[in-house]
Protein backbone atom coordinates (compact mmCIF):
# COMPACT_ATOMS: atom_id res chain seq x y z
CA UNK A 1 0.00 0.00 0.00
CA UNK A 2 1.17 3.81 -1.17
CA UNK A 3 0.88 6.29 2.05
CA UNK A 4 1.31 9.57 2.04
CA UNK A 5 2.91 11.42 5.04
CA UNK A 6 2.69 15.27 5.14
CA UNK A 7 4.80 16.05 8.18
CA UNK A 8 8.70 14.96 7.95
CA UNK A 9 9.20 15.77 11.41
CA UNK A 10 10.33 13.27 13.96
CA UNK A 11 6.57 11.84 14.66
CA UNK A 12 6.45 11.45 10.90
CA UNK A 13 9.85 9.79 10.68
CA UNK A 14 8.94 7.57 13.13
CA UNK A 15 5.42 6.85 11.49
CA UNK A 16 7.27 6.23 8.11
CA UNK A 17 10.08 3.65 9.61
CA UNK A 18 7.10 1.25 11.20
CA UNK A 19 5.08 1.33 7.75
CA UNK A 20 8.27 0.20 5.62
CA UNK A 21 9.22 -2.50 8.60
CA UNK A 22 5.35 -4.04 7.60
CA UNK A 23 6.02 -3.77 3.71
CA UNK A 24 3.95 -0.31 2.29
CA UNK A 25 5.32 2.57 0.23
CA UNK A 26 6.09 5.84 1.61
CA UNK A 27 6.41 9.32 0.67
CA UNK A 28 7.89 11.77 2.79
CA UNK A 29 6.75 15.05 2.05
CA UNK A 30 7.65 18.41 4.45
CA UNK A 31 7.68 22.03 3.66
CA UNK A 32 10.99 22.54 5.34
CA UNK A 33 14.35 22.10 4.14
CA UNK A 34 16.47 20.94 7.16
CA UNK A 35 13.27 18.06 7.53
CA UNK A 36 14.17 16.36 4.45
CA UNK A 37 16.77 13.78 6.46
CA UNK A 38 16.86 11.41 3.40
CA UNK A 39 19.25 9.11 5.03
CA UNK A 40 16.89 9.05 8.43
CA UNK A 41 14.58 6.84 6.36
CA UNK A 42 16.61 5.59 3.57
CA UNK A 43 14.02 3.46 1.98
CA UNK A 44 11.17 6.59 1.83
CA UNK A 45 10.29 8.54 -1.35
CA UNK A 46 10.97 11.76 0.02
CA UNK A 47 9.62 15.43 -1.17
CA UNK A 48 10.31 19.04 -0.22
CA UNK A 49 6.54 20.51 -0.84
CA UNK A 50 3.92 22.22 0.96
CA UNK A 51 1.49 19.80 2.03
CA UNK A 52 -1.45 22.78 1.82
CA UNK A 53 -0.82 23.61 -1.69
CA UNK A 54 -2.43 21.75 -4.44
CA UNK A 55 0.47 22.84 -6.99
CA UNK A 56 2.77 20.88 -4.40
CA UNK A 57 0.52 18.09 -4.18
CA UNK A 58 0.03 17.66 -7.61
CA UNK A 59 4.40 16.96 -7.47
CA UNK A 60 3.26 14.46 -5.10
CA UNK A 61 0.82 11.75 -7.54
CA UNK A 62 -1.54 11.85 -4.16
CA UNK A 63 -3.98 9.83 -6.57
CA UNK A 64 -1.63 7.04 -6.37
CA UNK A 65 -2.02 6.59 -2.61
CA UNK A 66 -4.92 5.05 -0.73
CA UNK A 67 -3.80 6.73 2.84
CA UNK A 68 -2.66 9.87 3.66
CA UNK A 69 -1.51 11.14 7.03
CA UNK A 70 -1.40 14.54 8.02
CA UNK A 71 1.60 14.58 11.14
CA UNK A 72 3.04 18.12 10.99
CA UNK A 73 3.45 20.21 14.31
CA UNK A 74 0.58 22.74 12.83
CA UNK A 75 -3.23 21.55 12.65
CA UNK A 76 -4.15 24.06 10.36
CA UNK A 77 -1.94 22.64 7.93
CA UNK A 78 -3.32 19.36 8.92
CA UNK A 79 -7.10 20.05 8.50
CA UNK A 80 -5.57 21.58 4.99
CA UNK A 81 -3.83 18.49 4.29
CA UNK A 82 -6.53 16.42 4.93
CA UNK A 83 -9.63 18.12 3.44
CA UNK A 84 -7.20 18.78 0.22
CA UNK A 85 -6.36 15.16 -0.14
CA UNK A 86 -10.27 13.90 0.42
CA UNK A 87 -11.88 16.24 -1.97
CA UNK A 88 -9.58 16.83 -4.66
CA UNK A 89 -7.34 13.65 -4.60
CA UNK A 90 -9.81 11.31 -3.52
CA UNK A 91 -8.09 9.76 -0.66
CA UNK A 92 -10.17 7.16 0.39
CA UNK A 93 -8.20 7.12 4.08
CA UNK A 94 -7.09 10.08 6.05
CA UNK A 95 -5.62 10.03 9.32
CA UNK A 96 -4.83 13.44 11.07
CA UNK A 97 -2.41 14.23 14.10
CA UNK A 98 -4.00 16.62 16.63
CA UNK A 99 -1.78 18.69 18.38
CA UNK A 100 -3.68 20.84 20.61
CA UNK A 101 -6.79 19.12 22.09
CA UNK A 102 -8.65 22.51 22.22
CA UNK A 103 -8.62 21.83 18.47
CA UNK A 104 -10.16 18.68 18.56
CA UNK A 105 -13.42 19.52 17.77
CA UNK A 106 -13.09 20.31 13.87
CA UNK A 107 -11.27 16.61 12.88
CA UNK A 108 -13.90 15.04 11.84
CA UNK A 109 -15.54 14.15 8.16
CA UNK A 110 -16.26 18.12 6.90
CA UNK A 111 -12.35 18.58 6.95
CA UNK A 112 -12.14 15.57 5.31
CA UNK A 113 -10.83 13.50 8.25
CA UNK A 114 -11.48 9.69 8.57
CA UNK A 115 -9.14 9.04 11.71
CA UNK A 116 -7.96 11.88 14.08
CA UNK A 117 -5.37 10.72 17.07
CA UNK A 118 -4.59 12.59 20.10
CA UNK A 119 -1.59 12.05 21.94
CA UNK A 120 -3.42 13.12 25.21
CA UNK A 121 -6.38 10.94 24.21
CA UNK A 122 -4.16 7.73 23.64
CA UNK A 123 -1.73 8.11 26.48
CA UNK A 124 -5.05 8.36 29.10
CA UNK A 125 -7.20 5.35 27.17
CA UNK A 126 -3.36 3.29 27.78
CA UNK A 127 -3.19 4.48 31.58
CA UNK A 128 -6.74 3.36 31.76
CA UNK A 129 -6.82 0.47 30.03
CA UNK A 130 -3.37 -0.77 32.11
CA UNK A 131 -5.54 0.04 35.72
CA UNK A 132 -8.74 -0.93 34.60
CA UNK A 133 -10.35 -3.87 35.64
CA UNK A 134 -14.39 -4.01 35.25
CA UNK A 135 -14.93 -0.70 33.52
CA UNK A 136 -15.15 -0.14 29.93
CA UNK A 137 -11.93 1.94 28.29
CA UNK A 138 -12.37 3.44 24.76
CA UNK A 139 -8.86 2.99 23.29
CA UNK A 140 -9.45 4.41 19.77
CA UNK A 141 -12.44 6.23 18.26
CA UNK A 142 -13.08 5.77 14.15
CA UNK A 143 -15.53 6.41 11.41
CA UNK A 144 -16.00 10.06 12.79
CA UNK A 145 -16.24 8.87 16.18
CA UNK A 146 -19.18 7.07 15.77
CA UNK A 147 -17.51 2.82 15.72
CA UNK A 148 -15.10 2.39 18.73
CA UNK A 149 -12.03 0.18 19.36
CA UNK A 150 -13.28 -0.88 23.34
CA UNK A 151 -11.84 -2.99 25.99
CA UNK A 152 -12.62 -4.82 28.75
CA UNK A 153 -10.72 -6.73 31.86
CA UNK A 154 -13.23 -9.05 33.18
CA UNK A 155 -13.44 -8.65 37.28
CA UNK A 156 -13.79 -11.73 39.08
CA UNK A 157 -17.66 -11.37 39.60
CA UNK A 158 -18.23 -10.48 35.88
CA UNK A 159 -21.67 -12.55 35.23
CA UNK A 160 -19.98 -13.99 31.94
CA UNK A 161 -17.57 -15.97 33.63
CA UNK A 162 -17.05 -19.63 33.59
CA UNK A 163 -20.05 -18.82 30.34
CA UNK A 164 -19.31 -19.41 26.46
CA UNK A 165 -19.13 -17.04 24.02
CA UNK A 166 -21.49 -18.64 22.85
CA UNK A 167 -23.75 -18.01 25.09
CA UNK A 168 -23.60 -14.09 25.21
CA UNK A 169 -26.05 -12.42 23.10
CA UNK A 170 -24.23 -9.12 21.85
CA UNK A 171 -25.74 -6.04 21.42
CA UNK A 172 -26.60 -4.80 17.71
CA UNK A 173 -23.73 -2.82 16.69
CA UNK A 174 -20.80 -4.67 18.92
CA UNK A 175 -18.03 -7.08 17.75
CA UNK A 176 -16.33 -9.27 19.91
CA UNK A 177 -12.84 -9.10 17.84
CA UNK A 178 -10.33 -10.79 20.07
CA UNK A 179 -9.53 -12.05 23.68
CA UNK A 180 -6.03 -11.15 25.28
CA UNK A 181 -5.40 -13.95 28.12
CA UNK A 182 -2.14 -14.32 29.99
CA UNK A 183 -0.52 -12.39 27.11
CA UNK A 184 -1.58 -14.10 24.38
CA UNK A 185 -4.01 -13.12 22.08
CA UNK A 186 -6.62 -15.56 19.86
CA UNK A 187 -9.64 -14.95 17.99
CA UNK A 188 -13.01 -16.18 20.14
CA UNK A 189 -14.85 -19.12 18.92
CA UNK A 190 -17.87 -19.82 20.40
CA UNK A 191 -16.80 -23.15 22.22
CA UNK A 192 -14.58 -20.53 24.41
CA UNK A 193 -15.42 -19.92 27.98
CA UNK A 194 -14.73 -16.61 29.57
CA UNK A 195 -12.11 -16.52 32.81
CA UNK A 196 -11.52 -13.82 34.76
CA UNK A 197 -8.89 -11.47 33.92
CA UNK A 198 -9.63 -11.55 30.46
CA UNK A 199 -9.10 -8.39 28.41
CA UNK A 200 -12.45 -8.42 25.87
CA UNK A 201 -11.19 -6.08 22.82
CA UNK A 202 -14.44 -5.32 20.96
CA UNK A 203 -15.49 -2.84 18.10
CA UNK A 204 -18.75 -1.06 19.30
CA UNK A 205 -20.97 1.75 17.93
CA UNK A 206 -21.04 4.32 20.41
CA UNK A 207 -24.53 3.85 20.94
CA UNK A 208 -24.50 0.00 22.20
CA UNK A 209 -21.22 0.84 24.40
CA UNK A 210 -23.94 1.01 27.85
CA UNK A 211 -25.41 -1.77 26.60
CA UNK A 212 -22.05 -3.67 25.99
CA UNK A 213 -21.25 -2.62 29.50
CA UNK A 214 -24.07 -4.57 31.12
CA UNK A 215 -23.56 -7.46 29.40
CA UNK A 216 -20.44 -8.04 30.71
CA UNK A 217 -19.90 -6.20 33.82
CA UNK A 218 -23.25 -4.58 35.36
Amino acid sequence: MKIAIAGAGNVGRAIAKELIGNGHQILLMDKDPKAIKIESVPNAEWLLADVCEIAALDRANLTSCQVLIAATGDDKANLVTSLLAKTEYGIPRVVARINHPKNEWMFDESWGVDVAVSTPRVIAAIVEEAVAIGDLVRLFSINQGSTNLVEITLPEKSKCVGKTVGEIELPTGVILAAIIRDKEVFAPAKHDTFSSGDELIFVATTASEALLKSCFID
